[in-house]
């Protein structure tokens, strides 16, 4: 229910600060307004999504925990988004994401109201137990494998003739 509230709330805002803003300063201001918070947008939008794959990188590479850089990489995605649509109020929003305290902010606020059930990560061989992951058995041996020839150890197989003879092709 609070979605289609969102989904009719938020243009019917828009409308109001466009008739609003453009009564107060004109058509012309108001369209100037809307292309430079795109552009500007846009370029700061790149520039911290930029900064935020290089914390997330940096993150992996020393196997910590990931989890902060990626929320902060999709909160500068949706401020893009925003940035792009044009209106006052989802540029404000937007603008207000690609300020790292209230991202910050925001973070930790969401942070006391998500619960992670379980989680479990691999990094080049090496297993981190998350908060409810079961201990792992030390007698325990994880390996991959891939199939070469299923028949290749079958008895009086005839290894003379390799076009098949499933029946689907002709010898």
């Amino acid at each position: 229910m609070w979605l289609f509230f969102l989904f009719v709330a938020v243009p019917i805002l828009e409308i109001a600060l466009f008739i609003q803003v453009g009564g107060a300063i004109g058509l012309w201001p108001t369209l100037g307004i809307v292309i430079l918070t795109a552009i500007a947008g846009t370029y700061l939008v790149r520039t911290q999504g930029l900064q935020a794959l290089q914390r997330l990188q940096t993150a992996l590479e020393r196997g910590q925990d990931p989890a902060i850089p990626l929320v902060h990489g999709a909160m500068i995605l949706v401020a893009g988004v925003l940035l792009l649509t044009p209106g006052f109020f989802t540029d404000a929003v937007g603008l207000s994401f690609l300020i790292p305290p209230i991202r910050a902010a925001i973070i930790r606020f969401a942070g006391r109201h998500v619960v992670a059930r379980g989680v479990s990560f691999r990094m080049q061989g090496q297993h981190r137990p998350g908060p409810q992951s079961p201990p792992r058995d030390p007698d325990t041996v994880d390996a991959d494998y891939t199939v070469l020839d299923e028949d290749a150890d079958r008895p009086g197989r005839d290894d003379t003739d390799h076009r098949g003879g499933s029946g689907w092709t002709r010898p």
